[in-house]
């Protein structure tokens, strides 16, 4: 009993080869679009699918189609939800493991979307856009082209299936333990649905080049650098997100979001100017978006985060606020205090701060406006997570002890509602004296004396 193996829906055993793994991932992923309506109804809306609870999602696997040039080629599935009239088709293309999207081939799939009248093609692999709205394989999109064309990494539809199951809840007993099956088989090695692993070959080259001080702008593979950290934020964004049950998003500048050759071109700046490699997550209710700095010449990863300090209360007061909420995290930590228009802080480690708080004032007495909190932790050198510690890891680790010891604990300070102003206590007035009247109809009081004169 105790080497009986519990039978899967999914199972990963038999596996032989990249072709299977992909076809199985497939098979697994549509089947349960088919099945479980709050996942397929997260995955699909956005791309113009119905919302509708009830709308029926029919899915299919390898589809054959020919071209209008009469070729023949097989999209890995397709989906199709309708809903009342409404009829939304998609064309589905599927890559696992290292394998790459190939241009030429998604471009035959939106070419068979066309002729049919079908609305979209999507297209699944471990490649991760560098911004919303860029294809992986390059393929641009016409803005009056009638057919859409959408990509979505294994790891966001595993992000999802985590969010439903274990944050949003799966009212149906059956399909949350579909679903569970589906995260069950994507979360192992075998089904090709992998994490960011990976820095690429030119990884080793630039690390050393930067610690040298080496690098320039046109060094071989600084780009393909440059991309893989963009791809690795992003990556970063969707495993802390599927971790706390919310949406973390990688920080993109909008001109970057219009234009991500921009973005790659600020990567490439930061790499051969500095040797850094820079970005930042926002994650919901946080205190402040958390900043990310990998310093590849000291070979660290240096986390950061900035935020107001309260201004109702002394230099002390604010200092003592700031404490009371970093009872999970390491003595370590450097905490740094800036006053008004100050460029430079005031730097203290948490442990000698929770000894004496009045490390963080200086000579002059200024109160804390900001503070700043720094956690440094070993880079990762070998280009692949294994036995030997990865870059991209390392950087995963750092992040998720950062948010998890400091980031989750910090709130932002909320000043006391305004007092009511105490009235000052009525004072009693003395009685005024009691008045006799007097009837003048009565001659001896009318004022007339025995002589008739008034008095």
């Amino acid at each position: 009993m105790d080497n009986w193996q519990e039978a899967r829906l999914i199972p990963v055993a038999g596996i032989s080869g990249a072709s299977e793994a992909e076809q199985r991932a497939t098979s697994a992923l549509l089947s349960v679009l088919g099945i479980v309506r709050p996942f397929s109804k997260n995955l699909l809306t956005p791309m113009g699918a119905s919302r509708a609870d009830k709308a029926l999602v029919e899915t299919f696997i390898e589809t054959t189609f020919k071209t209008s040039s009469g070729r023949s080629v097989r999209p890995d599935g397709l989906v199709r939800v309708t809903y009342g009239s409404t009829v939304w088709v998609a064309l589905i293309e599927v890559k696992t493991g290292n394998s790459r999207l190939d241009r030429d081939q998604v471009e035959s799939y939106v070419e068979v979307a066309k002729d049919n009248g079908y609305n979209c093609v999507l297209t699944i692999s471990n490649e991760i856009p560098p911004t919303p709205g860029v294809h992986p394989s390059g393929l641009k999109m016409r803005s009056n082209s009638k057919v859409d064309l959408h990509h979505i990494s294994w790891t966001r539809i595993l992000t999802t299936a985590v969010m439903e199951k274990l944050h949003k809840g799966i009212d149906d007993p059956e399909q949350a333990w579909i679903l569970g099956e589906l995260i069950r088989y994507l979360e192992h090695p075998a089904s090709g649905a992998l994490g960011f692993e990976d820095m690429g070959d030119n990884w080793t080259n630039i690390r050393d080049g930067a610690r040298e001080g080496t690098l320039n702008k046109r060094t071989e593979g600084i780009t393909d650098i440059a991309q893989r950290w963009d791809q690795l934020l992003g990556f970063t964004s969707l495993k802390l997100g599927a971790d706390i049950g919310q949406d973390v998003h990688e920080v993109v500048p909008r001109s970057h979001q219009k234009d991500p050759s921009l973005r790659t071109k600020s990567f490439v700046d930061s790499l051969a100017e500095d040797g850094r490699l820079e970005g930042s997550l926002r994650i919901p209710d946080t205190i402040a978006d958390l900043d990310i700095d990998i310093d590849l010449k000291a070979r660290q990863n240096i986390l950061s985060v900035v935020f107001d300090a309260p201004s109702d209360k002394g230099g002390k007061g604010r200092i003592g606020w700031l404490v009371r909420q970093l009872k999970e995290a390491p003595d370590q930590l450097v905490i740094e205090a800036y006053t008004k228009n100050a460029r430079s802080g005031i730097a203290a480690t948490l442990a000698d701060v929770r000894e004496d708080t009045s490390v963080l004032i200086g000579d002059d007495k200024k109160d804390a406006v900001k503070f700043r909190i720094v956690a440094r932790s070993e880079m990762g050198l070998a280009r692949k997570s294994g036995k030997k510690p990865g870059f991209s890891s390392a950087v995963i680790n750092s992040i998720e002890a950062f948010y998890g010891d400091i980031l989750q604990n910090l709130a932002a300070y909320q000043p006391k509602a305004p007092r009511l102003r105490e009235r000052a206590p009525e004072v009693a007035s003395e009685p005024l004296p009691t008045v006799e009247l007097i009837d003048l109809t009565d001659s001896a009081q009318s004022g007339v004396d025995d002589a008739g004169q008034r008095w």
